[in-house]
């Protein structure tokens, strides 16, 4: 092949509009399977651009499973790559970016991550010393299948007085996150004759597409000022219903106490259960975090946690806590998943133990208050933008102009090194929705937060 009309798109940068029209025509059928593309210098001198650049987009593109290359072969369409998928700047289902390298992202201001240079590596490396000097042999080998004592005692113990959760420790189970969590729910509430299960509307897309591949179908509820609307609930027909009370995700909003009191009724009128996923109810800055729905009717609620907020992501350790109607069904269908690695388990036991993971919520909930409210003093300076009334969390919702378009800002943002998140992939419906944001206050480092500030406050200005 020695020519390809390649659509390049100037707003996109030069690289990356080389990745985008190559994706689009390969996806398209245009180019299919074998076909030979263009040397790196031949495209380069077609293109006018320089050879390094056409080098660093095949490069992607053959990461991605779009091309192969073969030392004396060139590069050809590789096998295998669905077409008819339009492809996206940011995969609605994980926010990673696509087709852009991270490293020209320098201010990431997508939500779901707390700042990883903030995760107390001394205190962990200290409790990990601990447990393996004091841990027997016989305790390397597999593990409780509920989780290690050790742990579910402590995680009994800090919930109870941090988020106001009734559980002993052997109500306590551990698993390997809320997506696991929320995956091993959903087929033990099948078991009951429970294969409707509502969700908020907007809501994260995780907990939409988990309740699909468990072989269930999410009921989107709207949410409004005061949480999930209980009467729309209540004429659904589901009997289970998955809810952010702490802290909604995304709009940003806090369950009013009656709409509580409504949705706990509901529970006891059909013999339902409520799904309660505590992400980052531990960060509240105008007051006293928001207790979690649990404490109020512990045989209703399933509690749902994880450290992925309060320390990193990198743990992958979380825990549910069960009504003892549902313990028996909930170890059956968690019996072939696992609780994740013994170590990790009695080294986060140690951190709570000693007071440490406290400690470290105390410090980064004065930086992240900080920072949210640097991010909503310099947008509150900008014209158009809608802010949250809600000081909490990790993340805000931010209403663009009537007239903006949601997945355009996005785009241009990302080619100015400024990674973003929509609302549009979190709504069941998106179509005719108003446009948003929901940013993330928390990834980018603190040494670096203030230029990256002015970053996206200049993107969005334009």
């Amino acid at each position: 092949m020695r020519d390809l009309l390649l659509d390049l798109d100037p707003a996109l940068g030069r690289r990356r509009a080389i990745e985008v029209a190559l994706r689009a025509r390969i996806r398209s059928g245009a180019l299919p399977a074998g076909s030979p593309l263009p040397s790196s210098r031949a495209l380069a001198a077609d293109l006018g651009l320089a050879r390094a650049t056409v080098v660093a987009a095949y490069e992607q593109l053959a990461i991605e499973g779009y091309v192969v290359s073969r030392r004396g072969s060139g590069t050809a369409v590789a096998a295998g790559v669905p077409m008819g998928r339009r492809p996206s700047a940011v995969d609605p289902v994980d926010g990673d970016l696509r087709g852009r390298s991270r490293s020209l992202i320098t201010a990431d201001f997508r939500p779901g991550e707390p700042d990883g240079s903030q995760f107390p590596r001394s205190a962990w490396l200290a409790s990990t010393r601990r447990v393996l000097r004091e841990l027997s042999d016989a305790r390397l080998g597999y593990g409780h299948p509920w989780g290690e004592p050790e742990l579910r005692s402590s995680l009994s113990a800090y919930l109870g007085r941090s988020r106001m959760v009734e559980a002993e420790a052997d109500h306590v189970r551990v698993s390997l996150g809320f997506g696991a969590a929320l995956a091993t729910i959903c087929p033990v509430l099948a078991s009951i004759g429970i294969d409707r299960v509502a969700i908020e509307d907007p809501a994260l897309f995780l907990s939409r597409t988990t309740i699909e591949r468990s072989g269930s179908t999410p009921v989107p509820i709207p949410v409004d000022d005061e949480g999930i609307d209980v009467e729309v609930l209540r004429h659904s027909g589901v009997r289970a219903v998955v809810v952010t009370p702490a802290h909604q995700y995304p709009l940003g909003v806090t369950m009013s106490p009656a709409r509580r009191s409504d949705l706990l009724t509901w529970a006891a009128e059909v013999g339902g259960w409520i799904v309660e996923d505590d992400y980052d109810g531990e960060f509240r800055y105008d007051r006293h975090p928001v207790g979690a729905l649990q404490g109020r009717d512990p045989d209703r609620v399933i509690y749902v946690g994880t450290v992925s907020k309060m320390l990193v992501p990198a743990v992958r350790l979380g825990w549910i806590v069960a009504p003892a109607a549902l313990r028996p069904r909930l170890d059956a269908a968690r019996a072939l998943l696992g609780t994740g690695s013994v170590i990790e388990q009695l080294a986060l036991a140690d951190l709570l133990e000693r007071g440490e993971v406290e400690r470290h919520l105390r410090r980064v909930r004065a930086a992240y208050r900080s920072r949210r409210r640097r991010l909503v003093d310099a947008l509150g300076r900008l014209d158009g933008l809608r802010l949250p009334a809600a000081d909490a969390g990790l993340h805000l919702l931010v209403g663009l102009a009537e007239e903006a378009d949601e997945r355009a800002v996005i785009g241009r943002a990302e080619s100015a090194g400024v990674a973003l998140l929509g609302l549009g992939p979190h709504w069941a419906e998106p179509i005719g929705r108003p446009p948003a944001l929901v940013l993330g206050s928390t990834r980018v480092p603190e040494h670096g937060f203030d230029e990256a500030l002015e970053r996206l406050v200049e993107v969005l200005r334009r």
